[in-house]
């Protein structure tokens, strides 16, 4: 048997946790001397402490953990359990990343109140576009709502047109439509065709007189401080926004941080 520092040791924990965990009804040690009160653990009650820990790192409480074990699941279930709960971890660690992205534009926002865009903005006419789209709606206009819709939307749009054997003739569109007295948004993700577009349903994009366009690089999650930039050089220069801007997809490759997207805002002058 292993003395409690030499269980402790083996077991990468430290014996205050495991006189914790005797106490809690946890893990009880295998023999206590009843003179001196020593603990002492098995090599068996490894495979015990290794659950306890993997559960409690994945979040369990202590009492969670003790009604998992105590029910005696299998290895298996223990496995799945533990799969599922790796998944919630995961996506909530996303949630946390992509929020911290949303913190970090709203910053940079704040912090260039006042200035000019470096960036060029260039103000242009844009040519109607044939386009297969596809449409859904997003709670709001916050990119948190718009981006899980406008993912898989396009994702859905790239392989039913691959499946169909077309090529596209040109990058991805994303435009957006408000609801008149509701807060949705309706999103249209859309992929310029030359001719057919199979089953797909395709829409005719008007031209636009004027637009005031600037370029983005980086995840759509920091697109504000871009578009607020967009916004200051339209009402410094003369120009009114007509509608919400379109924004096209000039680079997407499989790492967000080196997307290249264009804003493109329909202005008219004043």
């Amino acid at each position: 048997m292993f003395t409690i520092g030499d269980f402790a040791r083996h077991g990468r924990v430290s014996v205050r946790m495991l006189r914790h965990y005797d106490a809690v009804g946890l893990l009880r040690p295998a023999h206590v001397d009843p003179s001196s009160g020593y603990r002492h653990y098995r090599a068996a009650q490894f495979a015990r402490l290794h659950r306890v820990i993997a559960l409690k790192d994945l979040g369990f409480t202590l009492d969670q953990v003790r009604a998992i074990l105590d029910e005696d699941v299998s290895t298996e279930e223990l496995r799945g359990m533990l799969r599922l709960r790796r998944a919630e971890l995961e996506s909530a660690a996303a949630e946390a990343a992509s929020r911290m992205a949303r913190v970090e534009a709203r910053l940079r926002t704040i912090e260039s109140e006042g200035t000019m865009p470096s960036e060029d903005v260039v103000v242009t006419p844009l040519p109607p576009v044939r386009v297969a789209e596809l449409t859904a709606v997003a709670a709001s206009f916050e990119p948190q709502e718009i981006g899980p819709v406008l993912g898989p939307l396009f994702g859905e749009l790239c392989r039913r047109l691959d499946a169909a054997g077309i090529t596209p003739a040109g990058p991805g569109l994303a435009r957006y439509e408000e609801e008149p007295g509701e807060d949705t948004i309706t999103v249209r993700a859309g992929i310029p065709v030359a001719g057919d577009a199979g089953d797909l349903p395709t829409a005719e994009v008007p031209g636009v007189p004027l637009a005031a366009t600037i370029i983005h690089h980086g995840p759509m999650d920091g697109v504000l401080p871009t578009a607020h930039a967009l916004a200051r050089w339209i009402d410094a220069h003369g120009y009114r926004p007509v509608g919400l801007a379109r924004e096209v997809s000039l680079d997407c490759p499989d790492d967000p941080a080196a997307w290249v997207t264009e804003l493109q805002q329909p202005v008219v002058a004043v």
